[in-house]
């Protein structure tokens, strides 16, 4: 399996890894096949993700996956927010391999799930955003 010179370096040097003590929102999911799991911490300022980090308990893809989302996110509005999709976060990483596609899929999802949980903490309907999935892992 070939990783792109993007993929090895937010898996060999991840940014914005840990917890935010007072978190806006957070989002965690997980999948049952693959046994990743994902935590998404994000920090809302005037409407504008201001911070976020993650934990990521899985394989080299998950953890660069949550690693460049992590950056995609920040200075961006909610609704802005909203639009960074799993095809993004792969173009970001200058792509992945078929069988490591899911890794994004969880990123965004996991970002989506802390976008929810702060819009449904604030009152706030967000255009486009979906509640989580039930499967989300505890």
């Amino acid at each position: 399996m070939e990783y792109s010179e993007k993929v090895m370096d937010h898996f060999t040097n991840p940014r914005n890894v840990g917890e935010l003590e007072n978190p806006s929102g957070v989002g965690t999911v997980g999948n049952e096949k693959c046994g990743d799991i994902m935590r998404f911490y994000i920090q809302v300022t005037d409407g504008v993700i201001t911070d976020a980090k993650f934990k990521t308990f899985g394989c080299g893809a998950a953890v660069a996956t949550s690693s460049i989302a992590t950056e995609m996110v920040r200075g961006k509005t909610l609704q802005e927010a909203v639009q960074i999709s799993n095809t993004a976060v792969m173009e970001a990483l200058d792509g992945l391999p078929a069988a490591k596609a899911h890794c994004s899929c969880l990123a965004e999802e996991a970002l989506h799930a802390a976008l929810w949980d702060y819009a449904r903490k604030n009152g706030l309907d967000i255009p486009g955003l979906k509640p989580p999935e039930e499967t989300e892992a505890e």
